[in-house]
């Protein structure tokens, strides 16, 4: 059984239609949430469950956005998880992506670092959220 050592939030936009920040580079990394948790009493097997929230209101083409987290500040920092969704030509409403992902048994140091990154391959995407992204990190 895991014990929880800590947990943190960062919530960029909580509601829909509340932010409208364009992505004014394609295929670059723009930040949307980072997070620190402290890795006090860690022990064996630690692991850190990450998920978030991002909305997005895309143009009228067929677009691919891809999220990526990196343990650390950069873009070029370690991968944890990456994933890109390509939407088709007729959505009109926000949409809104949701993940989950895991880092096991990451090197420990006083405070690991997590960032999430969204990046489009087509100019006129917005994101107009909520932008939520969270973890927790746990070991035996």
């Amino acid at each position: 059984m895991g014990t929880y050592l800590d947990a943190r939030t960062s919530q960029n936009a909580s509601t829909a239609n509340s932010i409208a920040i364009p992505i004014l580079a394609i295929n670059a990394p723009q930040l949307f949430g980072q997070i620190g948790l402290i890795t006090s009493g860690i022990t064996t097997n630690p692991r850190v469950l990450l998920k978030g929230t991002i909305s997005l209101q895309l143009p009228l083409a067929l677009v691919g956005i891809t999220i990526t987290i990196v343990r650390g500040t950069l873009p070029t920092d370690p991968v944890v998880y990456s994933a890109t969704s390509t939407f088709n030509l007729s959505l009109l409403a926000p949409q809104v992506i949701a993940f989950s992902a895991a880092d096991f048994n990451p090197p420990v140091s006083p405070q690991l670092t997590y960032t999430a990154f969204v990046t489009s391959n087509l100019l006129g995407t917005i994101r107009v959220g909520p932008e939520s992204f969270d973890g927790i990190l746990v070991s035996d």
